[in-house]
């Protein structure tokens, strides 16, 4: 085995260990999620100083260690330093990582799921709205996973969907239920066909198409709530960047998400 290997990786979390040193937990395209160190990093004399630091993409040179590998190299190869100036945009980072981070287990390949981090870190430092940016990263994240939820058909008795019909979203069942079928009481709620709409075109729409899109702030909040559920029933757990993200939309003049005006424009999808 080489004592010395390269990659490019982004930082999904970090903590501090002892006086000076900060365990980072990386997404990399080829070994997956790792925790390695970077040792005297918190000292004002590190020669490795700021450059480990979430929301860029690194090159890294590590070396093998017991515990942890080593950081001995750092680069960075692009700082999306736009998207720190918006408290929502980087609060959504937070949570996108997080949500990359739960999703993954240790040194197992995760190059599409690299990619999809990068994308949306690009999107939000280009000015994308954080809430339309934190979905469509949802519903390609549970893509990824093998875990795309049913919007198409009844996840029951597999009937096409009809405008006409009264629609039930029921995250453990993987997605929508028809009227006929109506599901355990407890576990469904309902979804309007606006919504439903909208998860179809994050589901298929490119990222230009989704950033023009028009949408009504409640069918917003629908998707949203609805695919936190999604997601929380995936992942089996609350993200804990959630509550601060919520404050930090909650507070003087948030931003909804998606930069959506009040009145709607219909979604047009096409199978």
């Amino acid at each position: 085995m080489k004592r010395l290997w390269s990659t490019d990786a982004i930082v999904l979390s970090r903590f501090d260990l002892g006086e000076a040193d900060r365990v980072l937990t990386l997404i990399t395209p080829l070994e997956g999620k790792v925790k390695v160190i970077a040792k005297g990093v918190r000292r004002p004399t590190s020669r490795l100083g700021g450059s480990v630091e979430p929301f860029a993409e690194l090159r890294l040179q590590l070396a093998h260690g017991r515990t942890f590998d080593v950081v001995t190299q750092v680069s960075v190869g692009h700082a999306w330093l736009a998207l720190r100036d918006s408290l929502e945009s980087t609060a959504t980072a937070w949570y996108l990582a997080e949500l990359a981070d739960r999703s993954l287990e240790e040194r197992h390949p995760a190059e599409p799921i690299y990619t999809l981090l990068k994308r949306a870190y690009e999107l939000l430092d280009a000015g994308m709205g954080p809430g339309r940016v934190a979905r469509w990263f949802e519903m390609h994240l549970t893509d990824e996973l093998g875990m795309r939820p049913e919007v198409d058909r009844c996840v029951e008795c597999d009937r096409m969907l009809e405008p006409g019909d009264t629609f039930r979203w029921v995250p453990p069942l993987g997605g929508v239920l028809c009227q006929r079928d109506p599901g355990p009481p407890a576990e469904r709620t309902g979804l309007s066909l606006d919504a439903l709409k909208l998860l179809k075109a994050y589901q298929r729409l490119d990222i230009a198409a989704l950033a023009a899109l028009r949408v009504a702030v409640r069918t917003e909040r629908e998707v949203e709530a609805a695919m936190r559920d999604f997601v929380r029933v995936s992942l089996e757990r609350d993200a804990r960047s959630l509550p601060f993200l919520d404050l930090v939309r909650a507070g003087p003049g948030p931003r909804l998400a998606g930069r959506a005006p009040e009145v709607a424009q219909p979604i047009e999808t096409h199978s």
